[in-house]
């Protein structure tokens, strides 16, 4: 995804809402079957990520093998995503859960080169990071960048990627930078096809990444982009599911 695109991506993530009704004392649960296709700018689940693109990722509602609602995304040669809003305190429900599934990895795609930065799958998450906390040199970045666009920009965000080639659990930064972090859960073709549920440790991979403990979650995205490789992808997202971590071991 190019770069213009990575920093309008959490526009509406960093827009402070209450959690959704899927929140009991144990599971924050964000559905996707709330999803609608024809309500663009909902403010209260899923809604359209705002980014400048010649070509949209496609994102519409459908079932699995099992009659079960999934979102299924396909991207050619094009970028964008969906954005559920939530303020969620990673020290209280530290365990993110949810199921993907992809058709193929991208050939050109490769986390550590800029013409490279595409996915067929990943859970981006952003952070309510006080930009006060930034060091000189990244104050200088952030007031360029602001100067180039109106929006608010991600200071902190976990992409967990799909990755072709990276090594499964892989932690690097962003190649346009830093305050994105990339971790690799699953990684080339051995799987594809295939309903994979995956587990990780938000408290722990962001400590991992950048070497504190973290701010409040501010939103949660599904992205499926080919746009940097000029290649194609097609994926499909389950429910995403905060947990506690007496409750992490539990199955959906």
């Amino acid at each position: 995804m190019k770069f213009y695109s990575l920093i309008l991506i959490p526009v509406l993530a960093l827009i402070m809402s209450s959690p959704s009704s899927g929140q009991n004392t144990d599971t924050i649960r964000l559905a996707v079957q709330d999803y609608n296709p024809t309500d663009s700018k909902n403010d209260t689940t899923w809604a359209k990520m705002e980014v400048k693109s010649d070509n949209l990722t496609d994102y519409s509602l459908v079932e699995d093998q099992n009659g079960k609602n999934v979102i299924k995304a396909s991207s050619a040669n094009a970028a964008g995503g969906l954005i559920y809003k939530i303020r969620i305190d990673p020290h209280e429900y530290p365990i993110i859960e949810w199921r993907w599934k992809v058709d193929g990895v991208l050939k050109k795609g490769n986390l550590q080169k800029k013409d490279s930065d595409d996915y067929p799958a990943r859970i981006y998450v952003t952070f309510d990071y006080d930009k006060s906390n930034l060091g000189f040199g990244d104050r200088i970045k952030y007031s360029a960048l602001k100067a180039f666009t109106s929006y608010n920009i991600p200071l902190r965000s976990i992409n967990y990627i799909w990755a072709n080639k990276a090594k499964r659990g892989t932690i690097a930064p962003n190649p346009f930078t830093d305050w994105v972090y990339m971790v690799a859960v699953q990684s080339g073709n051995e799987q594809s096809g295939s309903w994979m549920v995956e587990t990780q440790n938000i408290l722990q991979d962001y400590k991992a990444a950048f070497g504190e403990a973290p701010p409040a979650i501010t939103g949660v995205a599904i992205m499926t982009d080919s746009d940097n490789t000029a290649g194609n992808a097609t994926a499909y997202y389950g429910d995403i599911i905060f947990k506690k971590s007496d409750s992490a071991t539990q199955s959906k």
